[in-house]
């Protein structure tokens, strides 16, 4: 595992060595491109704190992460992570109850196969009309860019269950209360914790975008306010910081869903 990831590390470690010699011996503009070294400082002064620790303000771990990247990254993910709980807590019930009636299935999938390809980005006119400025426009497109995703996974789950298991079931007189909570749902859930994976990746896409136009802090507001002045040092410590988050947070869906999987590989003692 060790050797795997140090063999994952050369690529990007080369590319950056690469950057920083073309940067240096002005193949590449600073304005335009700063080597990664000029962006390391611009990221790690955007971590300390803007005013000297004063013990009868705040406390010392709040001073600590007041610094401006850390708020805007606490900004982010508390968007993301409020509206994937809206989009999601929306998705799964709806997802399960039009996966198990063919009827409501019938009647609603036109509807769904139309908004389902619609960006969340298209709705940003009509979520400030709706909500005006602020969380609200955020958390709603957010929530929207999350739904989709695990709506669609949700239905292909309980559509997708093995006849044998259910005819088993019916035949051991499984009741429908039964059917459902004891076949459909675990057969359903490997798609469903997938569906949530992408959606929790869709959500920081939507809510970068979001914050460039409906609030005053968070990640992508402070990227876009790097742009007008040309700090594209700035700018790239932002897309660095996402990148982290992004990681961080996948990697943390990557073990729930590996934990409550187990018994779906066999390693459930």
């Amino acid at each position: 595992m060790r050797l795997s990831s140090l063999r994952g590390a050369l690529v990007p470690v080369g590319l950056l060595v690469l950057w920083e010699i073309l940067s240096r011996v002005g193949v590449f503009s600073p304005i335009v491109l700063p080597p990664p070294s000029a962006v390391a400082v611009k990221w790690y002064a955007g971590l300390l704190p803007a005013l000297p620790y004063e013990p009868g303000q705040e406390s010392y771990l709040a001073w600590i992460f007041s610094g401006e990247m850390p708020h805007d990254a606490a900004s982010s993910l508390t968007r993301v992570l409020a509206g994937f709980v809206i989009g999601a807590g929306l998705a799964v019930p709806t997802g399960l109850m039009l996966g198990t009636s063919d009827r409501l299935y019938g009647l609603f999938n036109p509807l769904l196969q139309v908004l389902r390809p619609i960006p969340p980005i298209a709705y940003i006119p009509l979520a400030i009309v709706w909500f005006g400025l602020g969380n609200p426009p955020a958390l709603f497109l957010i929530a929207l860019g999350t739904f989709f995703p695990v709506l669609v996974n949700t239905i292909a789950g309980v559509r997708q269950v093995d006849s044998i298991y259910i005819r088993a079931a019916r035949n051991l007189g499984a009741n429908s209360w039964t059917m459902f909570r004891r076949v459909i749902l675990p057969a359903a859930s490997p798609y469903v914790l997938a569906g949530m994976r992408i959606g929790i990746g869709t959500a920081f896409i939507v809510v970068i975008v979001a914050e460039m136009i409906a609030v005053s802090d968070g990640l992508g507001y402070r990227i876009l306010e790097a742009r007008e002045y040309m700090w594209s040092d700035k700018i790239i410590g932002g897309m660095l910081t996402i990148g982290i988050l992004g990681l961080i947070i996948d990697g943390a869906m990557s073990r729930l869903n590996d934990h409550l999987l187990r018994w779906h590989r066999g390693l459930e003692r």
